[in-house]
């Protein structure tokens, strides 16, 4: 059932500007990105403010220059006449102070659009950096609940591109100052028409806040539908899917989803568009009038000499301005309160908090580990899920040991795994450490004592060497190192082929990228386990895109390379985990028998079942 996307939850005018309190963070986050092009911004825009008065000023006293010389008996006739006779010395004076400041106008505005955009893009690395950083530190289970998606996502869009509360911030402080400058300049003539710009222009100023509020509200209630638009944009386009997008003819059925669910944002937009056109008609246009009944106080106060011509100029040019600015700061207000709503999405992201992480007082994780660890009735259940993945498991992962999981899809050997690197926290019970809860050593140092391959493990569009070295990312410039990991894991083999060896990039992504099989691919992240040198060996199905002989000869390495070491392997080919020194075989989240391949096999049961399903395909 598709969700009802004609509801409408506008935001209400509180919220709008309760959300102004993220405007003092940001501005703490934009002179973090950069204090001296802060400053400069503030100050060009600052300097700019004040010129458009300045100048409107200057006119009106060459107007009334002008008006002056005119009205001289005996004047002289032509413009040089003028030069020679000294009577136009302090108009000329007026015109080239004109000319300077018209011209360092110019100069300010590219100033300003030069700085900007250099701030724009160093408060979007900062922030992007920043976004990275605290995804670092989440926990697993964040990245795996829809609501945190979405929650991301938002996140991630703010600091895609230029950031607009940015702009409309630096613009407002200019215009304001600028307002202030020109409002003064009313107000010696005649302190009413301020007031009068003013009730002309609120309705309008409201008008626009509750439409901006609409629009924020339909695009944050419609995240989730907007995150299914970019992925059937990339299903339907992109190299990962296009041959099952071909085979299976499911370019009609992407294009119809995607078409349909565009369609309904649209047709919602169109609504909030019509009837903000409407009403903001009516709004601008009362403010027109108004606009008009001010310049005809203004002309009358001319013709009655109460004004003289550079006055009403300078009157007529400040009302004009005003008016266009003013709607410019309702409005920057207005787009400030929904820029400002959208940080509420940031600072929500910012706002999550990782429930796993190191103790105040954190163990430093033993090396070398002597005794192993320890499940003591321990059950785990993910999320928002009914179903326990694992619960009562006990059993005892000894100190240099090659222990292999065996069981079917579902029976918790991955859960496991991701327990004993803390990437989650058992509900129920706990995992031991040489005789110490898991929780109370260092959370990094645990982690770095682990080599973890996971069977979904990431194809990094990098270059071969560094989709080996994010095994032991800080060891990346050692080559040596490298070379030595990916002869462990047969990779070697795979490098030695691509036309730029090690530096060759791989994956289709890039340019001048060389796509590798399944297996190629397998090799490289098995490469990684062994680049980094860790006190546990874990393969989560290392094996499974591997023919038989690379197969043997991953193993053959993996015996030797966890002489020493402890070790996890989990695999569906027996001929792999007949070779670990102990066997569990789990099922529903428990420990149904252990042992040996000989002593398994020995027993009736579920591992010798499943062996002779698989030894049958093999006759």
């Amino acid at each position: 059932m598709p969700p009802n996307f004609d509801q409408r939850q506008p935001v209400s005018y509180a919220a709008r500007w309760a959300a102004l309190k993220n405007v003092p963070a940001f501005i703490r986050m934009v002179w973090r990105a950069s204090p001296g092009l802060t400053t400069i911004m503030i100050a060009l825009r600052l300097v700019r403010a004040i010129m458009p008065v300045t100048m409107l000023w200057i006119g009106k006293l060459i107007i009334d220059e002008v008006v002056r010389l005119i009205g001289l008996d005996n004047s002289p006739g032509s413009l040089t006449d003028w030069w020679q006779s000294g009577l136009a010395g302090y108009l000329s004076l007026l015109v080239i102070a004109e000319l300077g400041l018209a011209l360092g106008s110019d100069l300010l505005g590219r100033g300003v659009n030069y700085t900007n955009a250099l701030l724009q893009e160093r408060l979007v690395i900062s922030l992007s950096i920043r976004v990275m950083d605290h995804a670092a530190d989440l926990d697993l289970e964040d990245f795996e609940d829809a609501t945190f998606q979405d929650k991301l996502d938002r996140a991630r869009r703010i600091t895609v591109g230029n950031i607009p509360l940015l702009t409309q911030m630096m613009a407002l402080l200019q215009d304001l100052v600028t307002v202030a400058s020109f409002a003064a300049g009313l107000v010696i003539f005649n302190p009413w028409l301020v007031v009068l710009l003013l009730i002309a222009l609120i309705p309008a100023f409201l008008g626009e806040t509750h439409f901006n509020a609409l629009t924020y509200a339909m695009n944050y209630r419609r995240t989730a539908e907007r995150r299914e638009m970019d992925y059937l944009r990339m299903v339907g386009a992109s190299a990962e899917s296009a041959k099952e997008v071909k085979i299976f003819a499911l370019n009609g059925f992407l294009r119809d989803r995607f078409a349909d669910l565009s369609q309904r944002f649209y047709a919602e937009n169109r609504g909030i568009l019509r009837r903000q056109l409407l009403w903001m008609a009516l709004l601008t246009g009362f403010g027109t009038l108004s606009y008009y009944g001010a310049y005809l106080w203004i002309i009358g106060a001319t013709l009655s000499g109460v004004l003289s011509i550079g006055d009403l100029t300078f009157l007529s040019g400040s009302f004009l301005r005003l008016r266009g600015l003013l709607e410019g700061v309702l409005s920057g207000f207005s787009g400030m309160a929904s820029q400002a709503l959208r940080l509420d999405d940031l600072f929500d992201y910012f706002n999550e908090l990782p429930e796993i992480a190191s103790p105040a007082d954190p163990l430093p994780v033993p090396d070398p580990i002597r005794q192993g660890f320890t499940f003591e009735n321990v059950g785990f259940r993910y999320p928002n899920a009914e179903r326990w993945a694992v619960r009562n498991l006990s059993f005892t992962l000894r100190a240099g040991e090659t222990l292999a999981l065996v069981g079917e899809n579902g029976a918790g050997k991955t859960t496991l795994v991701k327990l004993l690197a803390r990437l989650y926290d058992p509900d129920e019970g706990r995992i031991l450490l040489d005789g110490r809860d898991l929780r109370d050593y260092d959370l990094d140092q645990l982690r770095a004592a682990m080599g973890v391959i996971f069977q979904d493990f990431v194809r990094y569009a990098m270059s071969a060497a560094d989709n080996i070295a994010v095994g032991r990312i800080e060891a990346r410039g050692d080559l040596p190192r490298i070379e030595a990991a990916a002869q462990q894991s047969g990779a070697d083999q795979v490098i030695s082929k691509l036309p730029a060896g090690y530096e060759q990039m791989v994956g289709k992504q890039f340019a001048r990228g060389v796509d590798l099989s399944g297996g190629e691919w397998q090799k490289l992240a098995i490469a990684r386990a062994y680049m980094r040198h860790a006190q546990v060996l874990i393969l989560d199905e290392p094996t499974a895109a591997l023919d038989a002989r690379s197969e043997f000869e991953v193993f053959q390495h993996f015996k030797e390379l966890s002489t020493g070491k402890t070790a996890v392997l989990i695999s569906h080919r027996f001929s792999s985990v007949r070779m670990a020194d102990r066997i569990l075989v789990l099922a529903d989240g428990r420990v149904e028998a252990e042992g040996t391949h000989a002593e398994l096999l020995a027993a009736p049961g579920r591992y010798r079942d499943l062996f002779e399903l698989q030894a049958a395909g093999y006759r």
